[in-house]
């Protein structure tokens, strides 16, 4: 595939994101406006554009490839998939009507309440400590793709691809924040679902299969295994492990992130925001059936035709991340590598201009208190604003060259595994806060329990096998997670007479 016919389609697809940006700001560029869209978003705009901020660019490539993974993963993350829809019934029965009832514009304002002024620094800061690693390591993972089949044909160096990349995110988010991104992100969900059925025609009509012929041969694959019922103490991909851990990551790096939470927070009543999260928790499971099946038909396609998977240039190691692209790109012919790398770049920016929008927000009201001040000078606000939105940027930038520079694929998961251990102290906090009603806390303790609970975990999670007779953690160790801070914040509380009830 031409790399300057990419480019040149890259360039139209920014240039339309840019022309909503304009059209959306218009009107309003206000605090509220970039917040929280002056709370009269369309909950089926925001159902469907969450899709494109749930499904990063690493899911898009990174699902398919498990699929085939030589630790036969199969359709494994199914399991995963489950956990989450219920993690999404719990936030959109539990989590949204308390949100709504205290009329938040950072969820974090909660904390503050309800525990105390240390205790909402420590949850905002966690905040924007795993989303700032987590979103620019999904960043930096598809930049490669896009340096690798587009830009170094053109002698451009990695850190001015990134720096394109992020300024053009910031072009057409810095103005309108999330009210332009509720619509630029339903625009890149369409063009994300777009590219996978038409990913499933364009393979299907390579292997000379009918879609329901391919459905079937997919079904009698040795890559469709759903259901891991075998060796619980040291399977990772068991069933329950897999569910459980589903269930609260979704609780945890969903309900309790301001990123999704803060398109739920701009609707007008809390039944709008519940009807986009059922919406939306339907369309997220549907839609990843499809992402599973694209990975089991790259398998056969690739099986017939010879392909190897994609070596990692570090390590020389097979990358299944690498495979759908190899295919797309190189395989299938000019239209359907646009129509991946289409799919590809609505996911990626789809995630990270909304993940720019909240931690601009999250500063500007969790330490800037945007919220709280009554007589501020609107102008002067909104220059702060926009002085933090470029300030996550060029931080954003840092990561990702650092992460570059270290030049190891082991340094990719280790910030991966981070950002998610971070979440747990959250699940914690929250959690002690529902549902201990009589007892506050010691408030200058809570930084240190949240930062001791994530290495007690790491290192319980690192010896499993020897303490636990063999147990082997997945993706539940976030209950475990969140269970040591919430035992660790009982240790340092205290009886009151009265709490207040949210």
């Amino acid at each position: 595939m031409s790399p300057t016919i990419l480019l040149c389609f890259l360039i139209g697809y920014f240039l339309l994101l840019i022309i909503i940006s304009f059209v959306t700001s218009q009107k309003s560029s206000d605090n509220n406006t970039f917040f929280v869209a002056n709370r009269n978003s369309k909950w089926y705009l925001v159902a469907f554009g969450m899709i494109g901020t749930a499904l990063s660019g690493v899911t898009f490539i990174s699902v398919p490839g498990e699929v085939g993974a030589p630790s036969g993963n199969q359709f494994q993350y199914f399991q995963f998939v489950l956990g989450n829809a219920v993690g999404f019934i719990i936030i959109a029965t539990v989590l949204l009507p308390l949100y709504y009832r205290m009329n938040l514009t950072s969820i974090y304002s909660y904390i503050e309440k309800r525990l105390g002024h240390y205790s909402y620094k420590t949850a905002a800061s966690i905040f924007l400590l795993s989303r700032t690693l987590g979103s620019a390591t999904r960043l930096y993972l598809v930049v490669i793709v896009l340096q690798r089949f587009i830009f170094d044909n053109y002698g451009i160096p990695f850190w001015l691809t990134v720096l394109i990349s992020l300024a053009l995110i910031w072009s057409y988010t810095f103005k309108g924040g999330l009210k332009t991104i509720i619509i630029t992100d339903t625009l890149q969900t369409f063009f994300l679902v777009l590219s996978v059925f038409l990913t499933i025609y364009f393979i299907c009509n390579s292997l000379d299969f009918s879609i329901p012929q391919a459905f079937e041969t997919v079904k009698n694959s040795s890559y469709s295994k759903i259901f891991f019922l075998d060796d619980f103490l040291t399977n990772k991909f068991y069933f329950s492990k897999q569910f459980i851990g589903g269930i609260f990551v979704t609780i945890a790096m969903t309900g309790l992130d301001q990123d999704l939470m803060q398109k739920n927070l701009s609707m007008s009543t809390i039944k709008e925001a519940q009807k986009n999260m059922f919406t939306f928790t339907g369309v997220f499971v549907i839609l990843n059936v499809f992402f599973l099946s694209v990975g089991a038909l790259l398998y056969i396609y690739a099986s017939k035709n010879g392909i190897d998977i994609p070596l990692d240039h570090i390590t020389g190691k097979p990358r299944t991340d690498l495979l759908f692209p190899e295919i797309a790109l190189n395989n299938l012919g000019s239209v359907p590598a646009i129509i991946f790398m289409l799919g590809l770049t609505a996911a990626t920016f789809a995630t990270t201009d909304s993940a720019l929008t909240a931690l601009t927000t999250s500063f500007c009201v969790d330490f800037l208190g945007m919220d709280k001040a009554k007589n501020i000078d609107e102008k002067s606000a909104v220059k702060k604003r926009h002085t933090v939105h470029i300030a996550f940027s060029v931080l954003m930038f840092l990561v990702i060259i650092v992460i570059n520079a270290l030049n190891s694929s082991s340094v990719v998961s280790l910030i991966f595994t981070i950002a998610s251990y971070t979440y747990g102290p959250l699940l914690g906090l929250y959690s002690f806060g529902l549902f201990v009603k009589k007892r506050g806390l010691h408030d200058k303790l809570v930084p240190i329990v949240c930062i001791l609970s994530p290495f007690l975990c790491y290192l319980l999670a690192s010896n499993s096998a020897a303490l636990l007779g063999g147990y082997v953690f997945s993706v539940e160790l976030i209950l475990i997670n969140g269970l040591i801070t919430f035992i660790g914040l009982l240790f340092i509380s205290k009886k009151t007479d009265a709490q207040t009830r949210f």
